[in-house]
């Protein structure tokens, strides 16, 4: 790599104006790349929009022709089709990539990474891959539960993940926010994001004029979870539900483990493998008290009353915060 590029503190957020993409760029400023040149570029609809980097006055830009031009570290956080639509291009910068739309997914060399994956694979991070994927709040959950379990005799192990509407971004929230309002006063209710109601309400899919769709987002979350795990781990089955929340992930997983074991025993194998487990006598873990975390919370374990070897959690985590820190701290062992 030519020495300009090596030296270079140029980083680039493409889908800066994402939840995602906001929240990436705060860690950044607070972590050892606060001072780097960070540039903002997004799809034609979001330029323009100010914003601020580095405590200073900052315009996101569309993607044109040298965006990715000397840039160290690039950092996708906008949706899968933006970053498809770009991704040779950035390759052509030579720079790092960080992906946490889950696009790369379809790129052959993609390596992924999460913060204790390397202890968890028992090998160390190819840094020389080019193309890194940080998995999602649901496929880390699944993927660590997967390791953590192993040693257990782990048999088979299925989630369900409850999805909130910050997965749609800022216009996912509003939505959810007026169909409230709205069905509180009685009211007709708006449907232009997901075309269902979302307020007071479960669901299994969203609209057939939705954008978004949960059995593609069943697919990434499996997928992601798939690619991080080892060949002849057990790979979770997986179901999204809509759950009518703003932000954080839950989840509920079912897993069925050796006989004779005690709740202590996968309380520690969790924790040993990245969880934030909760003492026995806590409430419970939830999207609320997630919030901020840079850790998954999980429940402390329950056995199933009338199986012996078939074995209950509840996990929660903050579905922004989360993987942008994992990818700051693949960041700093990038650079």
């Amino acid at each position: 790599m030519p020495s300009f590029e090596r030296e270079s503190n140029r980083i680039v957020i493409a889908g800066a104006s994402s939840l995602l993409g906001v929240e990436l760029k705060l860690l950044l400023e607070e972590s050892k790349f606060a001072g780097w040149d960070l540039r903002l570029v997004d799809e034609e609809i979001a330029a323009g929009m100010l914003t601020e980097a580095a405590g200073e006055p900052a315009v996101i830009q569309p993607v044109e022709e040298g965006s990715f031009d000397r840039a160290r570290l690039i950092f996708f956080t906008g949706s899968a089709e933006f970053t498809r639509a770009n991704l040779a291009g950035a390759r052509q910068s030579k720079g790092q990539i960080v992906d946490l739309s889950g696009a790369s997914l379809d790129e052959a060399d993609t390596e992924p990474w999460f913060e204790h994956l390397e202890g968890l694979r028992g090998s160390a991070l190819e840094l020389g891959a080019g193309l890194y994927q940080i998995p999602s709040a649901p496929a880390l959950a699944a993927a660590m539960l997967s390791y953590a379990l192993r040693p257990l005799g782990l048999n088979w192990l299925s989630l369900v993940v409850f999805h909130s509407v910050s997965e749609a971004g800022r216009a996912g929230i509003e939505e959810l926010e007026a169909q409230t309002a709205q069905l509180l006063s009685s009211r007709s209710v708006g449907q232009p994001v997901f075309d269902v109601q979302v307020a007071f309400n479960m669901a299994a899919q969203y609209g057939t004029r939705s954008r978004y769709n949960l059995r593609k987002i069943r697919k990434r979350v499996f997928d992601e979870a798939h690619l991080a795990l080892l060949q002849g781990a057990v790979i979770p089955t997986v179901q999204v539900i809509h759950a009518p929340v703003f932000y954080g992930t839950t989840f509920s997983a079912t897993a069925e483990l050796n006989q004779g074991l005690e709740n202590k025993q996968v309380a520690e194998a969790c924790a040993h493998a990245g969880f934030a487990v909760q003492p026995e006598e806590d409430p419970g873990s939830s999207n609320v008290t997630a919030a901020g975390e840079k850790v998954i919370q999980l429940a402390y374990p329950e056995r199933d009353l009338h199986t012996a070897k078939r074995w209950f959690f509840w996990g929660a985590a903050d579905n922004i915060r989360l993987p942008a820190w994992n990818a700051v701290k693949l960041a700093e062992k990038l650079a």
